[in-house]
């Protein structure tokens, strides 16, 4: 149903699709833009200035307020594409891999824009792809006859304006956790070498040499385990057993549940172990360094190298402790199929570590900026999907703006 108002007709009708080359601008500057220079957010991330000689043959033309929308796969997958403005002299060459979608009169190039960015256009377009495995691109045929839903252009405009108010809220979130990570950087570089040191209980700064430790001298380390796989009642039981796929899907720096899982009996009859609460899982095959902390009792394969923290230490503080010397678990792994750091590597690892309190304290400050972390990247997730749902009104007409008289005029 076309919402009162609006008509159905064709992209190809509301704009040129991969129209003529740019002409020369006087001083021969224009800018150039690479696939990689086109965030998945839809933003242009640089654009470089050349000589207008060295890139107008071979290269697709665009102008400002052009619409870039990229034609190979993943890249079309992914979202790969920006409305182009502030180009040298306003003229720009770029990837003979870009659509180049230009708005005609009485239609808003940021409404166009936003049509590219919806999940349908792309969804069908995935399915009209042309061209041999590897080498698939979206045909400048589908974009012209792919119809759309459009609404006059000041309500075009309206629409626009609303969705790039969230593109804006998106776009600074992403700057603060960006910001955010750069500072917790710097503060693992301050904290985990002692160049900074914390308060202590009474106000007063930590003191002290830190003391060269082993990893051996933090705790009980073991290695995991499989229990056969012949054996069904070895398997689906209430233990967690955690791979290195399990570490490498989360973000978090606990662990709380696994793919698969495993029985009492299938422990004791392996190499397996039951972990305790707060043991520290390290991935020690392959994907050397990643790491989580066990939230509650787990087990683990053989690819890790767990440790259960003595009293002298605080799990925590290994935990980034290690992350900030990750290169030196690498370092010390060998193999020739892939990388594996052995027990005995891994125990006789060192490092310069504190009293516990000092410990304690860092661990809470570095916790801290992870979950500062933490809730932007869930505000940012938020926001996104936000956005997608009012994309899909706004667009559809399902959901009308209102227009004051200076926007109608």
């Amino acid at each position: 149903m076309v919402p009162n108002g609006w008509t159905l007709t064709s992209l190809g009708k509301l704009c040129d699709i991969n129209p003529k080359k740019i002409k020369k601008p006087e001083n021969g500057k224009v800018s150039f833009i690479a696939m990689n220079q086109l965030s998945e957010e839809g933003q242009l991330i640089s654009h470089l200035p050349r000589e207008y000689e060295e890139v107008s043959k071979g290269f697709t033309s665009f102008k400002d307020g052009d619409v870039l929308v990229a034609k190979i796969t993943p890249c079309f997958e992914n979202g790969k594409g920006a409305l182009v403005h502030g180009l040298t002299n306003g003229v720009g060459f770029g990837s003979t891999e870009f659509h180049v979608l230009r708005a005609k009169e009485n239609t808003s190039p940021e409404f166009i824009y936003y049509l590219t960015r919806t999940k349908e256009l792309r969804v069908r377009g995935e399915n009209n792809m042309q061209g041999s495995a590897g080498h698939r691109r979206v045909t400048s045929d589908y974009f012209n006859a792919y119809k759309v839903l459009t609404p006059p252009l000041p309500e075009q405009r309206k629409i626009a304006k609303i969705l790039s108010i969230w593109d804006k809220a998106i776009s600074t979130t992403e700057r603060l956790i960006d910001n955010s990570k750069k500072q917790k950087k710097a503060l693992m570089q301050q904290l985990l070498t002692g160049k900074k040191r914390l308060l202590d209980d009474s106000g007063k700064p930590f003191e002290g040499e830190w003391e060269e430790k082993r990893l051996s001298d933090l705790g009980n380390i073991s290695s995991g385990g499989t229990p056969s796989t012949t054996k069904p009642e070895y398997w689906d039981g209430d233990i967690n057993w955690v791979t290195p796929t399990d570490i490498t899907k989360q973000d978090s720096i606990y662990i709380e549940s696994t793919a698969r899982l495993v029985s009492m009996d299938g422990i004791k009859n392996s190499s397996a172990k039951l972990l305790p609460k707060g043991t520290l899982l390290v991935c020690t095959r392959a994907t050397i360094g990643e790491m989580a902390i066990a939230s509650h009792e787990m087990s683990t394969n053989q690819g890790f190298k767990n440790i259960v923290p003595n009293e002298n230490t605080n799990i925590e503080f290994v935990y980034y402790l290690l992350n900030f010397y990750k290169h030196k678990l690498i370092s010390k792994a060998s193999g020739s199929t892939f990388l594996e750091l052995s027990k005995s590597a891994f125990e006789g690892l060192h490092f310069h570590i504190p009293k516990f309190q000092e410990q304690q304290k860092i661990s809470a400050v570095l916790l801290n900026a992870d979950q500062e972390i933490e809730l932007l990247e869930q505000q940012l997730a938020d926001l996104k999907q936000e956005k997608k749902a009012l994309m899909q009104q706004l667009l559809t007409g399902k959901r009308r703006v209102k227009l004051d008289d200076k926007e109608v005029a």
